[in-house]
């Protein structure tokens, strides 16, 4: 009887290390975080265009976390942008972090590659922009059609891309999904948190923006 309320009590013990370690720590850490000031929350065309990145499984390939680590490489020498913080993500619910790196990260993908049509092109058929991609394309995003009706723009595609003698127009989904794409600017400067009073500790500078860099 001894044994198993010792256990039981080393059990409660270890339970309540790992909630305060795992829970309640990170949640202090990150409870008053706030957006950058070059942060601007999403539209309603870019937030409509996040549905749709989660909902054709966009962060199963991508993920939107650039790192610099002594484990990892540099992941502003590929183009991706500065190594992330919690501020970015303020206006992400749920956030879209992303595990496999199938394809490259994301995360500054609307200074890397901001153009609207490189973007609905690349959405359409990936290998006209990128040969060798392994990124499935998706077609049910747009409409192929004789001509343009009036209002809508024709994609401008490399030759041979379109289906002979037909236009290819983009939905509003796939419109939208590219907005949220342009929207991915994570290119503004982060001011590092003031030290406590105690530290006496000068704050080291600001992240420099990141340049532009060709997309991957």
């Amino acid at each position: 009887m001894e044994n198993e309320v010792k256990l039981t009590a080393g059990a409660m013990v270890t339970f309540g290390i790992a909630v305060s370690a795992l829970v309640i720590l990170p949640y202090i850490q990150v409870r008053d975080v706030k957006a950058p000031e070059g942060l601007k929350p999403y539209t309603s065309a870019e937030l409509r265009g996040r549905a749709s990145y989660i909902s054709n499984g966009c962060m199963y390939c991508h993920t939107q976390q650039p790192r610099s680590t002594s484990f990892a490489p540099a992941d502003a020498k590929r183009g991706w942008g500065r190594a992330s913080v919690p501020g970015d993500y303020v206006y992400d619910r749920p956030h879209l972090l992303g595990s496999m790196r199938t394809g490259p990260d994301l995360f500054n993908i609307g200074v890397r590659q901001p153009s609207k049509d490189w973007q609905l092109g690349h959405l359409y058929q990936p290998r006209a922009y990128v040969p060798g991609s392994i990124m499935p394309s998706f077609p049910y995003l747009f409409d192929v059609k004789d001509k343009a009706d009036p209002g809508e723009e024709a994609l401008n595609l490399p030759p041979g891309t379109a289906p002979s003698g037909k236009v290819v127009v983009p939905k509003p989904e796939a419109l939208d999904l590219v907005k949220y794409l342009q929207a991915l600017k994570r290119n503004y400067p982060i001011l590092p948190p003031e030290p406590h009073a105690a530290d006496g500790a000068k704050a080291a500078p600001a992240p420099q923006a990141d340049t532009p860099a060709s997309a991957s």
